[in-house]
């Protein structure tokens, strides 16, 4: 669940700048071949501001609930250890009973990572889409200014040999930040990252 994830968001960028400028690239014209990675839009020290801002939102809101989870495999780990050690110790009845406390533990965790995971998505993608529509057009517009009929995302497509003046990544990354200061992202709408805990005798839901 960790974001980034946002890597994999923005590399869909550069094939979309690709798919433009393919499509308005003049026939008979020799392609003006540039290369860009995509993958460095998330790099912390040198990305894009606003990606990583994004990034930082996102982890920052679902932190607390990754915690809650991970405090509740943490209990459910020492419940299933004491009750190994007991085990031998103590009558059926009390071992059946400890055993089917951890079983309903393990139903809550799992319930509640489930949730947290589809809300996470969910928002991710409320605050990420709009953003990498706006790096997808200024991609498409930075390449256009230069001449750049085919862009290559070195990210996605495996290059055996480029010469470095082909590579656009870092000047894009500098432009895009010069003219997207990061301090503006897009928010989704304000929701607690944590859902109502749902009873664990009710039936589990069907897996996917």
């Amino acid at each position: 669940m960790k974001v980034i994830r946002t890597a994999v968001v923005v590399a869909a960028i550069a094939v979309a700048a690709f798919t433009i400028l393919a499509q308005t690239r003049p026939a008979a014209t020799p392609a003006n071949i540039a290369i860009i990675d995509s993958s460095a839009f998330s790099d912390e020290k040198t990305g894009i501001a606003r990606v990583i801002a994004a990034g930082k939102q996102i982890e920052a809101r679902f932190q607390p609930v990754r915690n809650e989870i991970t405090g509740m495999r943490e209990r459910l780990a020492t419940m299933r250890s004491d009750l190994q050690k007991k085990r031998a110790l103590q009558d059926a009845a009390m071992t059946a009973k400890q055993t089917d406390e951890a079983d309903q533990l393990e139903i809550q965790i799992k319930r509640k990572a489930e949730d947290a995971q589809a809300t996470y998505q969910k928002e991710s993608a409320a605050i990420l889409d709009p953003l990498q529509q706006d790096i997808g057009t200024a991609l498409t517009a930075y390449a256009q200014s230069r001449g750049v009929t085919l862009l290559i995302d070195a990210n996605r497509v495996p290059i055996l040999y480029a010469a470095s003046n082909l590579d656009i990544t870092q000047d894009f990354i500098n432009d895009y930040n010069r003219t997207h200061p990061a301090g503006s992202v897009m928010t989704a709408p304000a929701r607690p990252a944590t859902a109502p805990a749902r009873p664990a005798t009710t039936p589990q839901r069907p897996r996917p």
